[in-house]
């Protein structure tokens, strides 16, 4: 369409609240509060809100209801809403907006607000507050929600007066998505909403506390150039931040300039692509061997944007300690919290790779590059003894469900995104998955969070209509925010949900087999053992106007998501049945030394007896 077509058809309509707000001479406007608020998120360019109406927030729904730019999405949990907003923000880099009323509707979205806030995602909700003059009275559906999420947001407001909500908003956004980006909560209280004001783009805002350093330290890059240009086994050390920062391209190359071996943490599969033979895989509790084993003996670890979880380094004290460490992070509290740093580095993590990159090139072409050749061949090494797999038991009477998930991934390819709940499913999906692009992999890597799949691959969907998405569930993090579904079918945004359905909490339920002597206390789900489905999960994609498939046999795999990825037109839930009692492996178990880890059930690689004859196993 034209230029002059569009301009055409604009004059044709009364001036939408974006036409207003777009121009830049327009006078200020009297408005209420609740218009004001709408005007605000056009301007900002908001495509998507998730949220739910209720009694305190319902003044700005109706002028939502003229927006030409802001699409509403009605879910049907504020839970899901603000899950919805961060797989949004996770799949596009873009801030997720979710809207909840005042009470349980704001508390409800406390989960989803803290698992941004653990994985770094911009998102920014925006609640409904009762009337100030009844603040601290014990109103019907009064919380304190701005204290609830002051640990477990960047930052959050409570506008009382509606002059101050294109501030407030303008605000927020920058917050949640410059520096470490995170959650930012607006709660505007209700007469704030109906109040009369005066409107008028962009606000003015100044924030003297909040000055995010970007650019990294030239001393503290060239004490990490020296280290690196000392060390004889190095590695990368990726972390989430890298995702965050928009930098996969500057670290690959950064990885060929420099040819050191990798890894990449929960939150980082896909900064590199698995493909690339520096490639080392996934390191912690379920990671590979030769990335657990890479970092525990290495002598210098290059850290970026990740943050010495527990999961990762496991029993601290005993975790790479040949290794002295780079930590470069945007956040400088990050740095020295857990391990701490020899050449601390604060800046966000596309300049510090790109700056580090240029020095070392600058001593590569001096001839003072590092050799890493014999570094790279026992990492090799360990890679190749123990690459990722799973054995079938002899006795298994179901699929396994590494190879449901492995298959989904072979036959949708590199450009789907992929999104996980918590538990083995999540694990399989981080390993099986081939991850060749940055934000193809979301998932609840910090707070662990059930049920975020469903809701967090339909927001991912809502920003990448043209993407296929998959949520791979487990059939008890299903059940716990599956009624999104409905909300899918109907605002068509066709997702297709694999659930791998092991009729257990399956993660739990390995844990009780190894360490509480098969004592499975409360975690049969009765979705699929002895012939129980409670629920039919066919039956109930099917009442959500869902297809639904189910598949029972190895063999029916492929056939079976080769017609899901056919159904383009409403959302697919497959039933996969799988094999109750598989494992992840390797595992380190919780409290352990990374030392410790085994490859599958009381077997322990043999290390460096004198060149890492790597290849015998004790039973």
């Amino acid at each position: 369409m034209s230029e002059t077509t569009m301009a055409a058809r604009a004059a044709s309509r009364p001036p939408s609240p974006a036409d207003l707000a777009g121009r830049p001479s327009a006078q200020p406007r009297t408005v209420t509060g609740a218009q004001s608020l709408v005007l605000s998120l056009e301007a900002l360019e908001v495509g998507t809100v998730f949220g739910i109406p209720g009694g305190a927030i319902l003044p700005a729904y109706d002028p939502l209801l003229d927006s030409v730019k802001v699409r509403h999405v009605l879910v049907r949990h504020e839970q899901g809403a603000g899950h919805a907003a961060t797989g949004y923000a996770a799949a596009t880099g873009k801030v997720g907006v979710c809207m909840a009323t005042s009470g349980p509707g704001a508390t409800n979205l406390v989960t989803p607000i803290a698992d941004a806030y653990m994985d770094s995602i911009p998102i920014v909700a925006i609640t409904g507050q009762v009337a100030a003059r009844v603040i601290g009275t014990d109103a019907f559906q009064e919380a304190d929600i701005r204290g609830i999420t002051m640990p477990i947001t960047k930052h959050n407001y409570l506008v009382t007066d509606p002059a101050d909500i294109p501030r407030a908003l303008a605000e927020a956004f920058h917050v949640a998505s410059s520096g470490r980006p995170g959650p930012v909560l607006v709660d505007i209280t209700k007469d704030a909403l109906t109040a009369t004001t005066t409107f008028s783009w962009p606000p003015t805002f100044d924030l003297p506390g909040y000055r995010p350093v970007t650019k990294p330290h030239q001393k503290q890059i060239k004490a990490a150039a020296a280290l690196i240009r000392e060390a004889k086994s190095p590695v990368l050390y990726i972390g989430g931040g890298v995702i965050r920062a928009g930098a996969s391209a500057a670290l690959c190359e950064l990885v060929e300039l420099t040819q050191i071996p990798l890894v990449t943490t929960l939150m980082a599969r896909g900064a590199v692509p698995d493909s690339h033979e520096l490639h080392l895989g996934m390191p912690g509790m379920h990671g590979s061997v030769a990335a657990v084993t890479a970092l525990q003996k290495s002598d210098l670890l290059i850290t970026l944007g990740a943050r010495f979880d527990d999961r990762v380094t496991g029993e601290l004290s005993s975790f790479a300690p040949l290794a002295k460490v780079i930590h470069a992070d945007i956040d400088p509290a990050e740095i020295s919290k857990n391990r701490v740093a020899d050449v601390p580095i604060v800046g966000d993590c596309l300049e510090v790779i790109t700056e580090l990159t240029k020095a070392l090139r600058e001593d590569i072409d001096a001839g003072r590059g590092g050799d890493y050749a014999a570094w790279r061949t026992r990492t090799t090494k360990w890679k190749a003894t123990y690459p990722l797999g799973y054995t079938v038991a002899e006795d298994a009477t179901a699929i396994a469900p590494q190879y449901v998930i492995e298959r989904i991934g072979a036959l949708t390819g590199p450009e789907g995104t992929y999104v996980a709940g918590v538990g083995q499913h999540q694990m399989w999906a981080a390993q099986f998955v081939q991850y060749e692009r940055p934000n193809s992999w979301l998932n609840s890597g910090g707070l662990g969070t059930m049920g975020y799949s469903v809701p967090a691959a339909m927001g991912a969907k809502e920003a990448e209509p043209d993407r296929v998405v998959w949520a791979i569930d487990g059939d008890g993090c299903f059940q716990m925010t599956n009624q999104e579904l409905a909300t899918c079918v109907i605002n068509n945004i066709p997702i297709k949900v694999a659930i791998i359905n092991n009729s257990s909490l399956g993660m739990v339920r390995q844990w009780q087999t190894l360490f509480y002597g098969q004592r499975y206390s409360n975690t049969d789900l009765h979705t699929s053992a002895s012939g129980t489905r409670v629920p039919d999960f066919v039956k109930l994609a099917d009442a959500y106007g869902c297809v639904g498939l189910r598949c029972e046999k190895p063999e029916d795999v492929d056939a079976t998501i080769q017609k899901a990825l056919e159904i383009n037109d409403r959302p697919v839930v497959i039933d996969f049945v799988v094999e109750r009692d598989a494992m992840v492996w390797p595992m380190v178990p919780a409290g352990v030394s990374n030392d410790q880890v085994t490859v599958a059930r009381a077997m322990t690689p043999v290390w460096d007896r004198e060149d890492d004859e790597a290849g015998e196993e004790t039973p």
